[in-house]
């Protein structure tokens, strides 16, 4: 694992106000951004327009469930239904509270399930809490 974390957005309005969350929170971690499902399982898996990517798998996924070309269950699946990435912490951070989606998430393995609050002062805080949970509190697999 690195300490990297791996953001799947498409929106970029919010990419940048993830970015501007994670960075007031004081988080100094890289963040790889990735903007459709197909791209995201490249960066995981280190495939594609990634191949050449050195650095492990990201210390945790930011996952939109809405994405071009595959969407975030998908993504979701796959990570789940290999071996190497079974334990990858994987939080969708999604505006969607639709009862489908959220059964859908946990039903495929996801650890936790967050929809994005509209206001930004609620939103940058819900983003401080994931990161410090993933971030600082929680001990992850080996």
């Amino acid at each position: 694992m690195t300490d990297a974390i791996l953001l799947v957005e498409d929106n970029a309005s919010d990419e940048e106000l993830t970015l501007r969350a994670l960075k007031k929170a004081g988080f100094a971690n890289p963040v790889a951004v990735v903007r459709d499902g197909a791209e995201a399982l490249d960066y995981v898996f280190a495939q594609g327009a990634h191949a050449g990517r050195t650095t492990g798998a990201p210390r945790f996924v930011l996952l939109d469930l809405n994405l071009p070309k595959l969407g975030g269950l998908e993504v979701l699946r796959r990570i789940r239904a290999d071996e190497r990435t079974r334990t990858l912490p994987v939080v969708i951070l999604t505006s969607s509270r639709e009862d489908r989606d959220i059964a859908g998430g946990y039903s495929n393995g996801v650890n936790s399930y967050v929809v994005k609050p509209v206001d930004y002062t609620q939103f940058a805080e819900a983003i401080r809490q994931v990161g410090q949970y993933w971030l600082q509190l929680n001990v992850g697999p080996a």
